[in-house]
């Protein structure tokens, strides 16, 4: 009785031991397997036995995408210096998990060391500009290196990003001045633009008024040719011949300007000659003129009387008297 008491411990020992080599691994996850400090063998996720003792798990490699964030500031072809934010995207590869766990101490150190190699063997070739244009081209170029690098490894690069391109503040707050001034150009264009429409529908308008007041005044005088046509053929028929007719045409709108001129108060007809000899030989044709029309007109009007058309007397029409009124030639 007494031994079996003391078998009791070594079984419970022993189930201790078998149970310590039992193990999971979990998804996406790799789990490697030394014997006596050698690699023995990598297990995939599911249930596995190892044996006690003698093997251990020397570690777990994630199989599953990884992102690696790395912040490197660096200096412009333009001498700006900015700090660039890389997003470095990798995996482990199944089949190389053993070169990725042996060859490799500290992976993320080793990537971001590529990482900053490229990167500022890229952007100093670039102007400040440029590395906003081309930011593309860089995580191309680092992912290329990366690649290269990597592989030997047993890491894969999925993708790299540039997300986020962070100049200097005085850097930045130059680049929005320079935005907003180029938007304020813009816009003075198109109101400079807007300002040219306006001139250019004004002259049309402007020259449609005019033509439209050329031709009002065109027909106007078409109509006062018209008139003194008619008045020339009425004068005419009464046996007025068309000299006759003219000149008493031209004494009776003589008569109509006084009269008009007499109507209004304080008015003053003023004729500007261009010269004094020229304006002395003008009052004088003029004064001559009216004087021979009034001649023609007296003529006239005896020989109507003469021949028994003029026994209705034609009322003289003369300018109101007025003091205020003057006449200047």
């Amino acid at each position: 009785m007494s031994g079996f008491v003391l078998l009791i411990p070594l079984f419970i020992i022993g189930f201790v031991i078998l149970l310590s080599g039992i193990f999971t691994v979990k998804q996406q996850t790799a789990a490697i397997v030394e014997r006596f400090g050698k690699f023995q063998s990598i297990r995939n996720s599911g249930l596995h036995f190892k044996i006690p003792v003698f093997d251990r798990i020397a570690g777990r490699i994630n199989l599953k995408i990884q992102q690696l964030d790395v912040i490197v500031e660096t200096k412009t072809k333009d001498d700006v210096f900015v700090r660039l934010k890389i997003s470095v995207q990798f995996q482990v590869l199944k089949l190389k998990v053993y070169d990725a766990f042996y060859k490799l101490e500290n992976p993320h150190d080793q990537i971001t060391s590529y990482v900053f190699d490229v990167v500022r063997a890229e952007v100093p070739k670039m102007k400040l500009d440029d590395v906003f244009e081309r930011k593309d081209d860089i995580a191309i170029a680092v992912k290329q290196e990366l690649n290269d690098a990597m592989s030997d490894y047993g890491y894969d690069i999925i993708k790299t990003l540039v997300t986020d391109i962070d100049p200097d503040v005085q850097v930045k707050a130059a680049m929005n001045r320079i935005n907003a001034a180029e938007r304020e150009k813009v816009a003075a264009e198109y109101e400079a633009e807007a300002d040219r429409i306006k001139i250019v529908a004004k002259a049309r308008a402007e020259a449609e008024s005019k033509r439209l007041q050329g031709q009002g005044i065109a027909d106007q005088r078409r109509e006062i040719a018209r008139g003194l046509e008619e008045s020339v053929d009425v004068l005419n028929n009464v046996g007025i011949n068309s000299q006759e007719a003219s000149a008493l045409i031209v004494v009776t709108q003589h008569y109509d300007t006084l009269q008009s001129i007499g109507e209004e108060t304080n008015t003053n007809l003023i004729l500007l000659p261009n010269s004094p000899q020229a304006g002395s030989n003008m009052l004088n044709d003029m004064i001559a003129s009216f004087v021979a029309s009034n001649q023609i007109g007296e003529q006239m009007k005896k020989e109507n009387e003469a021949k028994g058309i003029g026994k209705t007397t034609r009322k003289k029409r003369t300018p109101p008297p007025s003091d205020d009124t003057d006449v200047t030639f």
